[in-house]
């Protein structure tokens, strides 16, 4: 097993430890869409929302290939499509990217993938994709987690080079459940108590309770921070791009709007996966993807454009 500059989940043991890994990589190199005063936006706080990347006729696009997918996935009982916690309504459904139609598509589109390459200074290929939908009055909390811990100690990420890329959907409100994050909480690693169940993937989906921060942590954190919790709101068809190591989670949603993204992953070609740190076995594929790590080549142009070409 490769050394371990981050561990976790040695009993009761817990501590914060300074991160020993750049947040952006230095992609001089990449041409994108960001400019540097937001990578250094991304740099100091550890996200950034670029506001109507896409535009409101490749949202509608974007809704219609989502209803459709949902459609199908509303009956099907498999491990790759989560249920909300005490109803058959789905959560998420995952491994989206590898649908060879629109999904995957747009998961190579260029203006996510080199923002992608800018901040972790390298080609990238697509670790995670899915799709979350909250629904109103009863979409379900998601308690604060760093990405990385959870893919360092069960999917054996060796280093912090990646980044979640969420493409909002539906407006995000502050009252409809979005996406919480701390500011700055990146640049430090909290190693958490407990230790990982066998197969913990299946009850993790649906509520994580192993590799979620102590109060205490959470509490300091957010001290750094000044006190300030951010919400990733914004209208439909602006793009979050968070790093993996970021605390973030969300609140239930009792309102009556739904909230849906679209949601990859992009790790570094640099950084592909080895052995998880737990050790325990590998998750499964659907959720680190390992058979198919090749770089990403991004692709120009409208959505609209490429699917009425198809």
């Amino acid at each position: 097993m490769a050394m371990d500059k981050y561990p976790s989940r040695q009993g009761d043991h817990k501590e914060i430890m300074d991160r020993k890994d750049p947040i952006v990589h230095g992609g001089a190199d990449y041409d994108g869409p960001l400019e540097e005063k937001d990578l250094s936006f991304y740099d100091e706080n550890g996200y950034i929302m670029l506001q109507n990347l896409f535009t409101a006729d490749e949202v509608k696009l974007m809704k219609e290939e989502l209803r459709k997918t949902m459609e199908n996935n509303e009956n099907r009982d498999a491990p790759d499509v989560i249920k909300e916690p005490n109803s058959n309504e789905v959560r998420s459904v995952f491994e989206i990217h590898k649908d060879s139609g629109f999904f995957e598509m747009l998961s190579k589109n260029e203006r996510i993938v080199k923002a992608a390459q800018q901040i972790l200074g390298s080609d990238v290929y697509m670790m995670q994709s899915r799709i979350n939908f909250k629904p109103g009055f009863k979409g379900k909390e998601f308690y604060w987690h760093s990405d990385f811990e959870t893919w360092h100690m069960e999917d054996g990420m060796p280093d912090m080079r990646a980044l979640s890329c969420s493409i909002i959907l539906t407006d995000n409100y502050e009252f409809n459940g979005p996406l919480m994050l701390i500011p700055g909480s990146q640049k430090w690693y909290v190693s958490c108590p407990g230790t990982t169940p066998e197969d913990n993937f299946k009850q993790s989906l649906k509520k994580q309770e192993t590799g979620v921060p102590d109060n205490e942590s959470m509490e300091w954190l957010t001290e750094q921070a000044g006190g300030q919790i951010d919400r990733a709101t914004g209208p439909a068809g602006s793009v979050l791009f968070f790093d993996c190591n970021t605390m973030h989670g969300s609140a239930g949603n009792i309102s009556p709007y739904p909230r849906s993204n679209v949601f990859f992953v992009f790790n570094s070609v640099e950084n592909k996966l080895v052995e998880p740190f737990s050790g325990t076995e590998p998750r499964p594929e659907f959720l680190a993807n390992r058979e198919d790590t090749s770089a990403i080549k991004p692709q120009a142009g409208s959505l609209t454009e490429d699917v009425s070409s198809r």
